[in-house]
């Protein structure tokens, strides 16, 4: 590959990151239908036909930006395998979401909204490659109930609560600094979601 094409794909990379974050913004304020290519542009502080470059059209910009959440979300929880611990790994998977939910709360709002609203965009990859994911780490999870590593759970069930708890904090975060009477929630807040977390899951898991 020559120097030109390696420069022009760090552009293009550069680019699409600029516009992604920027669409993130704009489908947190006003939902799928309400946001606007041209507000998109505007927040990226470029021209409207650089979007129509990188993307088609609304929808392709929607759904790469799904992508990309759901990349980054599985690849925490991708290399787990029955071999590992299950103390670590939970431990380091609750540590992970609720760290997306401190760093990217958006994204974590506009995966909720997908849902919300039936998953739309979402749905054949829900009845796909998200069964295939799921199903991996169901196995796991199993695994280590048999080997008596973990009491027994339901596999499903310890997920759904590990990323429901975790998302609150970002899906919820008005309600959550209302409870607080704080403005925002701190670094200390975190860690402290973190350890309470952790310990309420593993304890649940009859981790010690």
């Amino acid at each position: 590959m020559t120097k030109d094409k390696v420069s022009e794909g760090s552009i293009r990379q550069k680019n699409k990151a600029i516009i992604l974050n920027a669409a993130k913004k704009e489908f947190v304020a006003y939902g799928f239908k309400g946001a606007s290519i041209k507000r998109i542009a505007e927040r990226a502080k470029i021209a409207r036909a650089n979007i129509h470059y990188y993307f088609k059209d609304k929808t392709d910009l929607y759904q790469q930006l799904l992508s990309h959440i759901i990349t980054v979300w599985n690849s925490d929880y991708d290399t787990l395998t029955a071999d590992e611990e299950p103390k670590k790994v939970l431990s380091a998977y609750i540590r992970a979401k609720v760290m997306h939910s401190k760093d990217d709360p958006d994204g974590s709002r506009i995966f909720a909204s997908e849902l919300i609203h039936g998953a739309p965009v979402l749905n054949e990859y829900l009845n796909n490659d998200f069964k295939v994911w799921i199903n991996s780490k169901v196995a796991v999870i199993e695994t280590w109930v048999e080997q008596g590593l973990i009491d027994q759970v339901n596999p499903y069930h310890l997920l759904f609560l590990i990323w429901s708890s975790t998302q609150h904090y970002a899906d919820f975060n008005v309600q959550v600094v209302a409870a607080f009477d704080k403005e925002a929630m701190s670094e200390d807040d975190f860690e402290d979601v973190v350890t309470s977390l952790t310990q309420i899951i593993l304890k649940g898991c009859g981790i010690q």
